[in-house]
């Protein structure tokens, strides 16, 4: 039996695929989650093989999400499902370690059969995606925030690295992104960590001369 759990913040489409899932034979969906800010806490507590990941969520995105699945949950294969066909998505869910992309327009036949293809160990794409992937590689496409990527920072953090390098205080930043203290706080010590640097002029500087954000 192929343990399937569902991250996606659409009720009516995460009722939907819940029941195409557990309709079939051979696949059961063994969790199903609004959001993926805790999915590793989550799938810690459940037995899974394949995560069906949305990528537009409340908190952390599907991508985010991908990358931190990966890193603690290695053995558990992600498949990005989104309505985004985005170069640039595309490109950071492979790099995150997305083990396929599909379209949530494609059939309930189709659908199953991609949840089979990666549990044996397939990368399952919609062909639109996969011809896609070929020109994307094919041409040396690098996404927007390649040098974030280069540093392992989320999406939030390159936000909140941004607002940093545009003289914003912690509570601007805060009050910008429309989260607690505490957690830019947080965002801040990792953005530490993974630039190697010790305070936030260290910081604006690296991210300014390895031109990490947009200025």
């Amino acid at each position: 039996m192929i343990k399937v759990a569902l991250f996606e913040d659409n009720r009516h489409l995460r009722d939907t695929c819940r029941m195409l899932l557990d309709a079939a034979p051979d696949i059961t969906c063994v969790g199903a989650w609004p959001d993926a800010n805790r999915a590793v806490e989550n799938l810690r507590t459940t037995e899974c093989d394949v995560v069906l990941m949305d990528v537009e969520m409340p908190g952390i995105s599907g991508i985010e999400a991908t990358a931190h699945i990966k890193e603690h949950l290695p053995n558990i294969n992600v498949v990005i499902q989104t309505v985004f066909d985005d170069d640039d998505y595309i490109f950071r869910a492979i790099c995150n370690g997305a083990s396929g992309y599909l379209l949530k327009n494609i059939s309930p036949e189709k659908y199953l059969d991609m949840v089979r293809e990666v549990y044996t160990g397939g990368s399952p794409m919609t062909p639109g995606i996969a011809r896609r992937v070929l020109e994307l590689f094919k041409t040396g496409y690098q996404p927007k925030n390649a040098a974030a990527l280069r540093y392992n920072l989320t999406e939030q953090e390159t936000k909140v690295l941004t607002l940093l390098v545009a003289g914003k205080s912690y509570k601007m930043i805060a009050d910008s992104l429309i989260v607690s203290l505490q957690t830019i706080k947080s965002h801040i010590r990792n953005i530490y960590a993974k630039l190697h640097v010790h305070s936030s002029t260290e910081a604006v500087s690296k991210a300014i001369r390895d031109r990490i954000v947009k200025l």
